[in-house]
């Protein structure tokens, strides 16, 4: 853990930086530049949050990495001291919380409901219907009139069909879906908005659940319901569950694609690299590179610490808050050679894009299939692929818990 040159506790607390900061003009592919000051002269340092709270901001690679693998930090967003990103974050979570905000054994236990589901050997034995759904969705671009939003003709339909198919949801209600989700990983959408959308998107699940128990399919939905069958869970927990594999089944892997595509397009050699490549391991790299890169989850893993710890020579007390930049940690130079640098050839297997610990990501083998499947089938297949108007005028997703673009107009 880096101790080199930490300031002293008075030192950290004199001035108290609002968080998030905001990314320097001109620069959306990189984190805001403060984190970079702090990652070196003040690694562990205290933030100012919308709530007036000032948790711990951890912005170096091997103390992150430290604090994700300590049972003394915790994920439990009722646990006081916890540094929720909004209001309207806040509020949903206490109406719906599911397994990724509670600490084990009750993680544990509702994790392995569904890990099988998500195993390296299940997915890559989606890789062909991944294909198909990639090379159907770019007929339709290649026939279709130009300029097109990559957003939604491509990026986001991709992920969500795939979702739909594994959880066994009709993808013909994605717009009922992907408008609930939009409020829900939005920092500025009201408790009133958060909590109204969760509830929708609850009771559309318990719907399914319902459906799902009286005939059971071929489906994740099924074997959810199948726990609520044998009381291990209630429909309610179920359906909470079921609400987080859908929404992070599809919001995520969506941005990657679109922002992916834009960092990309602007790296023209790192482009070519990609297009021009029949190896997988370069396109397995390529993906690596740019979850490492563009660190899509931009406001930080936020934790609490149950005891006293000692991070960066600082002593977190137990009851304060942690947010953990991934965005600064994956930029580290400590870790990453020229880390500010695109290179997809760098193939950056420690990065934290993912989380680490019993809480990493429990759906990166299919986002990484996803990603591969798509970042090997779109340039090459429209290798004329280009911007549609000027990177300034990109509406980029400052005000979310996922970075990404709102709209990718895009031509050929």
């Amino acid at each position: 853990m880096n101790s080199v040159s930490a300031p002293t506790h008075d030192a950290l607390t004199t001035e108290i930086p609002d968080y998030p900061m905001s990314r320097s003009a001109g620069c959306p592919f990189d984190p805001p530049p403060e984190l970079s000051e702090l990652r070196a002269h003040a690694p562990v340092s205290r933030i100012r949050l919308w709530d007036g709270s000032t948790p711990w901001l951890v912005t170096d690679y091997a103390d992150q990495r430290a604090l994700l693998g300590d049972p003394r930090v915790s994920a439990d967003v009722t646990r006081s001291g916890y540094p929720h990103q909004s209001a309207g974050l806040k509020a949903r979570r206490a109406e719906a919380s599911t397994f990724i905000n509670q600490d084990d054994p009750e993680h544990a236990r509702q994790r392995r409901m569904v890990t099988a589901a998500f195993s390296i050997k299940r997915v890559e034995a989606l890789r062909p219907a991944i294909q198909r759904i990639v090379d159907q969705l770019i007929d339709e671009l290649l026939a279709g009139p130009k300029p097109v939003d990559l957003v939604q003709a491509f990026a986001l339909p991709v992920p969500s069909l795939v979702i739909c198919e594994l959880l066994g949801v009709p993808y013909q209600d994605h717009e009922f879906f992907q408008d609930r989700s939009k409020a829900l990983i939005k920092s500025t959408a009201t408790p009133e908005e958060s909590v109204a959308a969760v509830r929708e998107l609850i009771a559309y699940l318990d719907g399914l659940i319902g459906e799902k128990l009286a005939h059971p399919a071929e489906d994740l939905l099924s074997l959810v319901a199948e726990q609520v069958r044998a009381g291990e869970l209630t429909r309610r927990e179920a359906a909470s569950m079921a609400q987080l594999l859908l929404v992070a089944g599809h919001e995520t892997t969506a941005n990657m694609i679109a922002l992916g595509t834009l960092a990309l397009i602007e790296h023209p050699d790192q482009l070519a690299r990609v297009r021009e490549s029949q190896d997988p391991k370069l396109i397995a790299s390529a993906v690596e590179e740019l979850l490492r890169y563009l660190n899509i989850v931009h406001s930080g893993r936020r934790r609490v610490a149950l005891e006293d710890i000692e991070i960066g020579g600082v002593t977190v007390r137990a009851g304060e808050g942690l947010v953990l930049a991934n965005d600064a940690g994956n930029r580290d130079p400590e870790v990453f050679a020229e880390p500010d640098r695109l290179d997809v050839g760098r193939n950056p297997r420690r990065h934290i894009a993912f989380g680490f610990g019993v809480h990493q990501c429990l759906g990166q083998p299919l986002a990484r299939v996803e990603l591969q499947v798509v970042y090997s089938t779109l340039y090459r297949r429209i290798p004329e692929l280009r911007l549609a108007a000027d990177i300034e005028e990109i509406p980029f997703k400052h005000d979310g818990l996922v970075y990404g673009v709102y709209e990718l107009p895009v031509t050929w």
